[in-house]
């Protein structure tokens, strides 16, 4: 491939640049992919996973969920678990005195 850069505008450099990273993001991710899979064939023909041989760690994280704490004080079906974002019902009540051991489930 012969390319003349020194002719080419700043537009297209900028393509090609920008085509040039994406081309070498692509080849890393295919060889690791690769290399990756060839471990864990290696590792199976031995009669062990690529995770027991290297001692990773599960990669899920499970997470129970949330038990709700807070219950809105006009509907008791709507509730609040105390994490994430505050619900607009409970900013409300807070803001018109209600403390929040009083809408605690």
């Amino acid at each position: 491939m012969d390319l003349n850069v020194n002719s080419l505008s700043l537009k297209e450099l900028r393509d090609i640049q920008s085509q040039v990273t994406k081309a070498i993001a692509s080849f890393e991710d295919r060889k690791k992919r690769e290399a990756l899979a060839e471990l864990e064939e290696k590792a199976k023909t031995l009669g062990y996973s690529l995770a027991e041989l290297t001692g990773a760690p599960a990669l899920t994280r499970k997470r129970s969920p949330a038990v709700p704490k807070y219950a809105n004080p006009a509907d008791a079906s709507d509730t609040w678990s105390g994490r994430g974002r505050k619900p607009r019902w409970y900013d409300a009540a807070m803001k018109s005195g209600v403390k929040p051991e009083d809408m605690a489930i």
